[in-house]
């Protein structure tokens, strides 16, 4: 805010009393150095104060020549602006940082096998040099490793000041989080402000969810989506790549179950290096003992049938050895191809546990549940215990389980692993059970809330593309079922949410469709699991800065 200036009226006085006055004034403006807060942060560091000069005796004084140009005067930084927002801000008094001439990225030798990929990942995109150096200069972009204890997982801090940006972070991720906050305040204000930002994630898992069994996606689209949710500091990708209509990556035991066109090995291998550097996991999703029709037309002889003959679409015969045997073979085939943390094992839809009594209508199913966990034993119990054998299976190469919820059953001999995280979608399937029954059994909820969440190509079923501005208005992580949040002191059991794409009319959208239909979405959903706090700006603000960001098309 500028001080408004005092006026003076005018009096009835000498001209010469007045121009007497007037020299002495400028005098004494001119041997008082200014001495305000702004002008003083704002000198930069190599200014100092003018020395006094010799004057010969009986020479007549004269006022020190002006400086050559006024001191700079900066006001108050503000926050970034970036998606999602950053959660704090400390401002200060300066220039900001942007690009400039001989401006590099620079990284510590010691941090250099650590975080030189983001180095030069950021100096390509911002037109800049990138060196190995412990030494930076005005103008560089530091980015460093710091101690572990420093923060929490992907956490960073970034420094403007002196003419530097500093990033620092307790892991490699948090340091890359904090150059996608500058690549977008360059993005969206052409420079970043002064002053710190300190950050980090509300939730661990953040991402899309992608179905590509029903819908063939190329490998450059799938690149170019996670170069998108990068930006936007989400960290995983679901891949759905089998169910009743195609199974799309290559099989070296099973070859005769692949769909054309599929994903080669080195394509998986591909994405899976660039999602590393990306600091995306990569999530796959072999889905069973349902959605595996690509699988039954190649094995027919496993194909679920009910008391009458009749074949159950997609469902395997849990109470065949073979059918276990076969899935098996496959998981443990692509456990070396996907090297992230965690692995889907679908358990959702098994069709045989829809029917009115599935006792009656399935007895081998019946027959094999008793013989298996006991005289109480139910079908339910069997599909329980199929989705334990196969966390045995994925355990050992160090995954984390998953499963959809339809797949948790209650009330029989038979309990899903405490480990298996509960991946929720809806509440509506034979199975399923609302939420809060979950949380209260101690599990772990990812949220997909189908209400919310799901993009389902042509919109089948009373499904709705979701919207940008519904989720970033009307959505947070606690929304599992429906519009109804669970109470807040279940929030740590919520790990995150994924926003999924489900191709049940394939050819209803391409896939630039897709993408452009999924980008306000995503960029909401990266705000609601960034940050906990209900987002400042409002939905139209937001969504211009999206369109700066990430421009439609």
């Amino acid at each position: 805010m500028m001080r408004e200036s005092g006026q003076v009226r005018p009096r009835q006085v000498r001209r010469s009393h007045v121009i007497a006055t007037a020299v002495v004034a400028a005098l004494v403006s001119l041997a008082v150095p200014g001495c305000t807060a702004a002008s003083d942060e704002a000198r930069s560091p190599g200014d100092s104060g003018t020395a006094a000069a010799t004057v010969p005796a009986g020479t007549p004084s004269a006022p020190s020549a002006p400086d050559p140009s006024p001191t700079p005067s900066y006001a108050l930084s503000t926050a970034p602006r970036t998606i999602p927002a950053v959660r704090e801000h400390s401002p200060a008094r300066g220039p900001g940082w942007k690009p400039a001439a001989g401006a590099r990225v620079v990284v510590p030798p010691a941090n250099a096998a650590a975080l030189a990929d983001e180095g030069k990942l950021l100096a390509g995109e911002l037109g800049m040099g990138f060196a190995e150096t412990a030494d930076p200069h005005t103008g560089d972009v530091e980015l460093a490793l710091g101690a572990k204890t420093s923060g929490p997982p992907e956490s960073y801090t970034m420094t403007v000041q002196g003419g530097r940006v500093r990033v620092t972070g307790p892991d490699e991720a948090g340091v890359f989080y904090g150059t996608r906050t500058l690549k977008q305040a360059v993005k969206s204000a052409g420079s970043a402000p002064e002053g710190t930002v300190r950050d980090a994630p509300a939730k661990p898992q953040r991402g899309l969810n992608l179905d590509i069994a029903r819908k063939n996606f190329t490998v450059g689209w799938i690149e170019d989506e996670m170069r998108r949710m990068a930006d936007l500091k989400l960290n995983q990708l679901g891949l759905h790549f089998s169910d009743d209509q195609a199974f799309r990556i290559q099989s070296d035991t099973h070859p005769e179950i692949v769909s054309t066109p599929h994903l080669s090995k080195a394509d998986v291998r591909r994405i899976t290096a660039l999602a590393a550097r990306l600091h995306i996991t990569v999530v796959p999703e072999i889905d069973s003992p349902g959605h595996l029709g690509a699988v039954l037309r190649a094995h027919p002889a496993l194909q679920l049938r009910d008391v009458q003959g009749r074949a159950v679409k997609g469902a395997v015969d849990i109470s065949n050895p073979a059918s276990a045997k076969l899935v098996d073979e496959l998981l443990r085939e692509y456990l070396p191809l996907f090297p992230g943390g965690f692995w889907h094992l679908g358990a959702d839809e098994y069709q045989a546990l829809v029917y009115r009594d599935p006792q009656a209508s399935f007895p081998q199913l019946a027959r094999a549940a008793r013989q298996k966990y006991g005289p109480s034993a139910r079908i339910q119990d069997l599909a329980e215990g199929w989705l334990d054998d196969r966390a045995d299976v994925v355990r050992p190469a160090g995954k984390t389980p998953k499963a959809w919820n339809d797949g948790f059953f209650t009330g029989g001999v038979v309990q899903a692993a405490k480990d298996i995280q509960v991946e929720y979608w809806t509440g509506k399937e034979t199975g399923a059970r609302p939420p809060l029954e979950y949380l209260r059994e101690g599990r772990k909820l990812v949220n997909l809330n189908d209400e919310y969440l799901y993009y389902v190509l042509g919109q089948p079923n009373q499904f709705t593309y979701p919207t940008g501005k519904r989720i970033y208005e009307q959505w947070t992580p606690l929304v599992l079922r429906g519009t109804t949040p669970v109470p807040d002191r279940y929030a740590g059991q919520i790990l995150g949410a994924r926003l999924a794409v489900w191709s049940d009319l394939a050819g209803a959208q391409t896939q630039a469709q897709v993408a452009e239909g999924i980008r306000l979405p995503l960029a909401a959903l990266a705000q609601k699991v960034w940050d906990a706090r209900p987002p400042q700006p409002a939905w139209t603000e937001f969504k211009a800065l999206a369109d700066r960001l990430q421009p439609p098309g």
